[in-house]
């Protein structure tokens, strides 16, 4: 069974969707044992955690908006020195409160993920927190605060530096047209869905490696 994504690409054309995901029951999202999985514009609770679960109305639309988005945060991080033939990236490893981690599922599993944590290039002009916190929005729909550096990671086309965060906002069901679903997984559960070798450095990063 195939299904459009309710999003247009950037280039505005209809994303087919080859292998929908299916969507988890809806009492998954309470119980912080379960893996809990929403697909484009499914049912979501009215909150999660204390934390109300509503769209990023006034999210920023322009590389200038994003370039002074709330939620940076003034971290002790090393130095950013990406090999001259990887792209510069950044990505967000989001934790939520009872413990679960927020991954997403890149539309036909591009690039060989069937999950990993949101992360994308970095555009002129915005800062590596900012990227992180835009990726977070633009793949997961979340709005999340920068809690501080995790790991720089290379992989197949990028040199990508991870950030710790948490959810502050933000409906994941309105995620953007790269993802066909978002997870929010179990810690003992991460390498289930983190298969694919890149995203190994991270699990190590978390302890899970």
């Amino acid at each position: 069974m195939t299904t459009y994504h309710p999003r247009q690409d950037n280039k505005g054309k209809a994303v087919l969707i080859q292998h929908p995901s299916t969507p988890s029951v809806r009492e998954a999202w309470a119980d912080p044992n379960a893996v809990a999985t929403v697909i484009p514009d499914g049912w979501m609770p009215a909150s999660l955690n204390g934390i109300g679960v509503n769209a990023w109305t006034n999210a920023p639309r322009s590389v200038n908006d994003w370039a002074t988005v709330a939620g940076t945060a003034d971290i002790d991080e090393p130095p950013f020195s990406p090999p001259s033939h990887l792209r510069s990236a950044a990505g967000v490893v989001i934790e939520e409160a009872d413990g679960r981690y927020w991954l997403v599922a890149p539309s036909n599993a591009f690039g060989g993920y069937t999950a990993t944590f949101p992360k994308g290039t970095v555009e002129q002009g915005i800062s590596l927190q900012a990227a992180a916190i835009m990726e977070a929005y633009e793949e997961a729909g979340l709005r999340v605060e920068i809690l501080g550096y995790l790991a720089d990671v290379p992989r197949s086309q990028s040199f990508t530096r991870y950030y710790r965060a948490r959810r502050v906002g933000g409906n994941p069901a309105e995620m953007g047209w790269e993802s066909q679903a978002v997870h929010l997984v179990p810690r003992p559960r991460l390498t289930e869905f983190l298969t694919n070798k890149n995203d190994g450095a991270l699990l190590t990063a978390l302890g899970e490696g």
